[in-house]
């Protein structure tokens, strides 16, 4: 029986270097607060109640948490103690109301207080959730695009500062120097976002100084020799990456010993 031929598998390029796809970022939860949820069962035990019967309630709590400290395994219970003060909170409220005033969370300032600094923290974990997603989305495409070998075509965004630190927290920590020098080469060529010189400033607290000494050197080189190609001066992302300050330092010579011409708005 003649042996059956062996398959061969042709893989489409630059598939079998192709990372997968990070997770979906879950949605952040609010963090448990036992000392929260106490309060909040109080309020909805005492509403509608009168100062008399929050009293009561209030005796009946205090008895309680005598109680509790006799047992040590109670001694970390945060609930029990936001309850009390809760019920001493709301008993000093009531005695100080007009007479015949019943408790109603809907007026109480400290409620709703709490409530607006609730929807403002969920606001705040929202955009979080959003920025997030936006990040790993815009790092799927920038993945896509290096194994296209297209990445030095894309202009860079607002926060791909932060695509950047995803990028690498995806490969293990290890730098990504293809989408440093691809930053450093915009930042000095002002490409995407980095014609607005609020960007460019905003930069120098973003990124890392071996891509700020990159963009520097960049700059000058290209004021000194305008027609020189990525290949000439190749040698700056490694003297920035090995030595950023002396790249930093090299970059700063070249500005005084040829001054910049006055900027002009278009810069």
């Amino acid at each position: 029986m003649n042996a059956r031929p062996k398959m061969t598998r042709f893989w489409p390029p630059g598939e079998s270097t192709r990372r997968p796809l990070a997770p979906r970022v879950a949605a952040p939860r609010e963090p448990v607060d036992p000392a929260r949820i106490g309060r909040r069962v109080v309020r909805r035990r005492a509403k509608g109640m009168d100062a008399g019967a929050i009293a009561a309630a209030l005796e009946e709590a205090r008895f309680d948490a005598r109680q509790a400290s006799r047992h040590e395994d109670l001694a970390d219970d945060v609930r029990g103690p936001a309850e009390l003060a809760e019920w001493e909170r709301l008993d000093q409220l009531l005695a100080a109301a007009a007479p015949g005033t019943v408790y109603d969370p809907d007026t109480d300032g400290v409620v709703q207080a709490e409530l607006a600094a609730d929807a403002a923290a969920a606001a705040a974990r929202e955009a979080d959730l959003r920025e997030a997603q936006r990040i790993a989305a815009r790092a799927d495409e920038l993945q896509a695009l290096r194994e296209l070998g297209t990445l030095e075509q894309t202009e860079p965004r607002t926060g791909d500062e932060a695509v950047r630190e995803e990028l690498t927290r995806r490969a293990g920590g290890y730098v990504q120097a293809d989408v440093d020098a691809w930053l450093a080469r915009a930042l000095a060529a002002h490409r995407g976002h980095y014609r607005d010189q609020a960007a460019r400033e905003e930069a120098t607290g973003l990124l890392t100084p071996p891509v700020l000494a990159h963009a520097a050197l960049l700059t000058e080189l290209a004021r000194l020799v305008p027609d020189a190609d990525g290949d000439q001066v190749a040698f700056a992302a490694r003297l920035a990456t090995s030595e950023p300050e002396a790249a930093g330092a090299l970059a700063a010579f070249l500005t005084r010993a040829h001054p910049r011409p006055p900027i002009t708005d278009g810069d």
